[in-house]
């Protein structure tokens, strides 16, 4: 089992994504009650931010590229021992605020996990003169230098509020990988998931600054008290192109097939965080609705959806998910809808919906876990190595 689970990216990553989504969530919405895991020193409100960006997200980055750069390339990419090494130093990440008594300490484990990811994936683009992928690597080391600047900012070498500014780099800096993604890789899914013929329709015009608007929208949101007329202006181009965009992948058959509206569903969520950070630039929104549409609603969708995906395709099987699955991509957005427009919707019921949030959320990834353990950890149903 064990040469199996570490044979390629998506099987170990995948499985600690898994995992990685239950803990942050519970112990977010158990904390009213007096029930949560205190964070070691990040603290409980931070320690679930940065878990579910530096811990669930990364892993399902990491899984994701690590087996699609094979594909790309026609190179192996970190398996065997590199991949368990990988692996084991995210999982030290994880371990690390609450077992090492020195936060500096913390702080270099949890910061060495995506140079050295960024590197695993680069490798091979570059052997194979590949540069127009190395914009993931690039992103990834993004992601480390807003990972930096939460831990310096943790011990002081930075000011404080930092830390917070950093993760919602980290969540937007997220939200252009997906962005860059789904471009490249949705309409295909589309096109080869539907029973009946469809042609998805790509506008060059959109698809040249739909990414352009969403790293400018991530500026305005990072610059949103300097500069703050240029939020509203970035979200409402942001909202227009992803919404054409959408709508040229669209057609009702998708409803018919769960791993095609499961992803478009995810990226619906992304047009109305667009769309909620024109209100928060306004001044008629808080920020956290618009930022958890991104992470609880776009994020938490589309991550589940492509491991889902990848998993079954990359073990040999049918393109179907078991019925369990299904619902846990209902359970899911059953949580953002609770998370986002529900608690905006009723304030009075802000905790108790953000509690029935993570219950769906914790659902969701554990009958996820449930189905995708096993398919993780045995060879290929086809026989092909993999």
């Amino acid at each position: 089992m064990i040469r199996i689970l570490f044979s390629l990216g998506f099987r170990p990553f995948f499985l600690l994504a898994g995992v990685a989504a239950l803990s942050p969530v519970l112990a977010w919405a158990l904390s009213p009650a007096g029930l949560s895991i205190d964070g070691g020193h990040y603290g409980q409100r931070l320690w679930h931010a940065h878990e579910m960006l530096f811990g669930y997200a990364v892993a399902v980055m990491a899984g994701f590229l690590l087996t699609a750069i094979r594909n790309w390339t026609g190179q192996a990419t970190a398996n065997g021992g590199a991949l368990a090494a990988l692996a084991l130093l995210w999982l030290a990440g994880r371990i690390a605020p609450f077992v090492s008594p020195a936060p500096w300490l913390v702080a270099i484990v949890d910061i060495a996990f995506l140079p050295a990811l960024a590197v695993a994936a680069a490798r091979p683009l570059l052997a194979t003169g590949n540069h127009r992928n190395l914009i993931f690597p690039g992103m990834l080391l993004a992601l480390a230098t807003a990972n930096a600047v939460v831990h310096a900012a943790l011990l002081a070498v930075l000011p404080g509020w930092l830390a917070e500014r950093a993760l919602e780099a980290a969540a937007l800096v997220a939200m252009v990988m997906i962005s860059v993604m789904a471009g490249r890789v949705f309409p295909f899914f589309t096109e080869r998931g539907l029973s009946v013929p469809f042609k998805a329709t790509i506008r060059p015009q959109v698809e040249r600054y739909v990414v352009p608007s969403m790293i400018l929208l991530a500026l305005a949101v990072l610059l949103r008290e300097p500069l703050p007329w240029l939020l509203p202006v970035a979200a409402v181009a942001a909202t227009v192109l992803h919404a054409l965009r959408l709508a040229g992948w669209y057609t009702p058959a998708i409803w018919r097939v769960p791993l095609v509206w499961v992803l478009q569903v995810g990226y619906a969520w992304i047009v109305l965080g667009c769309a909620l950070f024109v209100a928060v630039g306004l001044g008629l929104l808080a920020l956290p609705f618009a930022m958890h549409a991104f992470t609880a609603g776009a994020l938490g969708t589309i991550t589940l959806g492509m491991m889902a995906r990848v998993s079954l395709g990359h073990t040999g099987r049918p393109l179907l998910p078991a019925r369990p699955v299904q619902v846990a991509f209902m359970l899911v957005t059953v949580a953002a809808l609770l998370r986002v427009p529900l608690a905006m919707a009723w304030p009075a019921q802000y905790v108790l919906l953000v509690q029935l949030a993570a219950v769906a959320w914790a659902l969701a990834f554990a009958l996820f876990l449930w189905v995708y353990v096993p398919i993780l950890t045995r060879p290929r149903a086809d026989g092909v190595p993999g």
